[in-house]
């Protein structure tokens, strides 16, 4: 099933509002995502640039990505990657 391929990645900060409701929002649907803290993680921060990140929150759905928190693109985007939201 496309659920199980398709990796969620959410590049955060720490002191990100956008970031926690980014969280939230994907902790409440019951998708499993790997946070990546750009502030504190220097990798994450390096693939983050290469992902082409302008702010954060950026949520990665696969190969698809979602600038900031718009819960109706997110939406969208998930749903294209076949989750149940």
């Amino acid at each position: 099933m496309k659920k199980r391929q398709t990796r969620i990645t959410l590049y955060s900060s720490r002191n990100c509002s956008h970031c926690r409701r980014a969280k939230a929002y994907l902790k409440e649907h019951h998708i499993p995502f790997t946070e990546q803290d750009v502030e504190r993680n220097r990798r994450a921060q390096l693939d983050f640039m290469r992902a082409g990140g302008r702010g954060v929150p950026l949520i990665m759905v696969g190969e698809q990505q979602v600038h900031g928190f718009e819960p109706r693109q997110l939406q969208r985007a998930l749903r294209q990657a076949g989750f149940d939201v």
